[in-house]
Order: structure tokens, then sequence, then C-alpha cells
């Protein structure tokens, strides 16, 4: 399976805040999750991807492309979808069609109508008077009438309804059905990830956390709890964090196989969501 993107060692500074020495890849045909709490580095490394901002060192290339030097041609390829529009709204779904359409050299019409028919969108609609779930969609379906491979999506799901989401979660599986085309899906929502990621990313403050298949995590990750007169110090070490209390412990494992050995029946331990594994890491023992 050849990698669609590949980012390896990359470093951007601010003076308060580095991305420091980052490196993942997503494979060509799957949905990378992008995971982190707020001011982790999400949105600074997809910056870097689109070129919008200018790393310091390191190596990103899409499509077997370097990022730089094939600029035009990559971004040809790439749809982005935002968690905020940046449409006319003023302009109907067709007029702001007309806008995008010619910078793309692959863009389809025919695709386009077939989008707008399945996501059941109001072509005559002005943008403004569209929910936020629709301009969404209006995004995804533009992403997909150009034939882009890399579809990037910065929170995509924030603040939509459960509905919504679950709809949207069901287009994006139905578009990676599709094995040329991947998914980068950053989002704080895990719950989402859970249903249609195959590998997620994890990064905090800056540093890569993990970069593993999202079977590996669930298989690998999980909660440990009981009372404290189970743990010590040799036992402490065993866990990525621990949450102590008067009455007891809970602590994430990230070997729940070994966590079984050790405790042998005491206490419980129960497999680990992304979003345990995220709240865990990046609060750290209290």
């Amino acid at each position: 399976m050849d990698n669609i993107l590949e980012i390896k060692n990359l470093t951007k500074s601010y003076k308060d805040f580095t991305l420091d020495n980052l490196s993942f890849n997503v494979p060509r045909g799957s949905v990378m999750g992008f995971i982190g709490p707020n001011g982790s580095g999400k949105s600074t490394t997809i910056k870097l991807i689109m070129n919008l901002i200018k790393k310091n060192s390191g190596e990103i290339n899409v499509f077997g492309l370097d990022h730089l030097k094939h600029n035009k041609e990559i971004k040809q390829k790439i749809g982005f979808v935002y968690d905020e529009n940046y449409f006319y709204e003023e302009l109907n779904i067709i007029e702001m069609k007309n806008i995008i359409k010619p910078f793309y050299t692959a863009w389809n019409d025919t695709f386009f109508e077939k989008y707008i028919k399945e996501f059941e969108l109001p072509k005559k609609n002005k943008i403004k008077n569209l929910s936020k779930g629709m301009k969404m969609k209006l995004s995804l379906a533009l992403a997909l009438s150009h034939n882009a491979e890399l579809i990037i999506m910065d929170e995509p799901t924030s603040g939509l309804d459960p509905v919504f989401r679950s709809e949207l979660l069901d287009i994006l599986y139905s578009i990676i059905q599709d094995e040329n085309v991947s998914i980068f899906f950053s989002t704080h929502v895990t719950t989402d990830l859970e249903k249609i990621a195959d590998y997620i990313t994890f990064i905090n403050k800056g540093k890569l956390v993990f970069s593993q298949t999202k079977d590996e995590i669930v298989e690998n990750y999980g909660i440990v709890k009981g009372s404290k007169d189970l743990l010590d110090n040799d036992i402490r070490g065993e866990f990525v964090s621990i949450k102590e209390t008067d009455f007891g412990f809970e602590a994430l494992t990230k070997n729940i196989t070994r966590a079984r050995q050790i405790f042998k029946g005491k206490g419980v331990i129960e497999k680990a969501s992304l979003e345990d594994i995220m709240v865990y890491t990046v609060r750290g023992n209290i």
C-alpha cells in the first residue's frame, strides 16, 4: 500500500509553540483521524501541508511529490473542508460553483450535479440561508467534483447535530470505497473517528504521541480501576497516567494484556475509548 501523504521530521517554531519533529504517513484509500487538544498543533500541521505557512525543517510529500516544488499540481488533487465556510454568502450554490470551477482542470459538472442531488442541497438557495450541515455538504461536493484524491477536513462535524453528523459520516464512508481516495480528518469529536477511521495520529503540545491503526490502539489501551493498595512505585510506572482519589484510582495503560497479568483479576480492567486515551494522556497524573 502506497502513502498519499508522508510527513517526516516536520518542525515549525513560533515564539510560544513548536511543532516538534513530527512524522507520520497516510496510506492511500484510508481515513486518518488526527486528534489532540486545542493548541496541540493540528491546525499548524494542516497549514503546513497546504503550504499556507513555511516550515522550519522536515519533509512533506503529497502524492509522492514535494509539497513546495509541486504546489499547484498537488492542490489540484486536494479537497479542503473547513469547520467554518468561506463562501460568498449572498450567492446561491450554482453561482458559488461557477466561481470555484475555473480553478480546477479536472472539474466535472456531472459529478457536481450528482452530489448536489445526493446531498439534497437546494441549488437556488443563497448560501447564507443554508444550515451549517448543508454548508459542510456543499464544501464536500465541491471537493469531490474536481476528482480530489486527498480530502483534508478540519473539524468537519463540530457544531453539527447528531443526525447531520451521522449522515456526514455515512457520506465519508461511501467516499473511501474508492481506494484511490484518502481522508485526513482533524477533529476533537473522537467518537466520529471510532466509527470510520482506519488510523489515528495523536499529537500533544506539538509532539507525536502515536500514529497507529485504530485496531492496534483499541486492542492495546485500557483503563484500570481499583483500590490504592494495589499500587506501588513499580506498578505506577506501568501506566501512562493515573487519577487517584481517597477511594481508589483509575489509570490508563497502553498494554492491557500486561495489566491483566499484573492485577490477576483484582480491580477492573476495561477497553479505553479514544477520548479516554486523549484525556488521560493530556491530563497526566492527578
